[in-house]
């Protein structure tokens, strides 16, 4: 774990109609079927402006800790003037203390497993935004490597 400082970005995407929760494994099915919905509807290809084919998966506006509701947005880092298209929204990601954590292994048990850590942690966690980024090194499903940034207190 390596604790930084990120400057703000913009995100064009998808954001979860509702919110979910991680009681009951109910974030799993929703966040599982988010994505789903993001790769059949080819939401990559239709984000303007992109800087990288990264993914971002996006947890935010939480109601309190890892247990109460929060939002989930999935996206493309874009540049900061691009315009959003009526069918996507846009999400702005302000500057931060981050922790970043390497999730590794066969996915999406490494993902699922590194939250699992997360939540029993002492980490001081701020409850901004936190996120996933997919890049090259997720696309081995057997062995993958995704970067996990958590918000935290400085």
């Amino acid at each position: 774990m390596k604790t930084i400082t990120l400057q703000g970005f913009k995100l064009i995407g998808i954001k979860l109609p509702y919110k979910t929760t991680n009681l009951n494994g109910q974030s799993g099915i929703d966040c599982g079927n988010f994505w789903q919905k993001f790769e059949t509807g080819n939401y990559i290809e239709r984000i303007p402006g992109k800087l990288s084919n990264e993914i971002y998966a996006v947890y935010f506006d939480y109601e309190g800790d890892h247990l109460m509701p929060y939002a989930y947005f999935i996206g493309c880092r874009v540049e900061p003037d691009t315009i959003t298209p009526a069918e996507l929204e846009v999400l702005s990601i302000p500057e931060a203390i981050y922790t970043k954590i390497a999730a590794k292994g066969k996915m999406p048990d490494c993902v699922a497993n590194t939250w699992q850590e997360i939540w029993q942690s002492d980490t001081d966690r701020a409850y901004l935004y936190d996120f996933e980024v997919y890049g090259e090194k997720s696309t081995d499903w057997q062995n993958a490597e995704v970067d996990v940034f958590l918000s935290v207190n400085g």
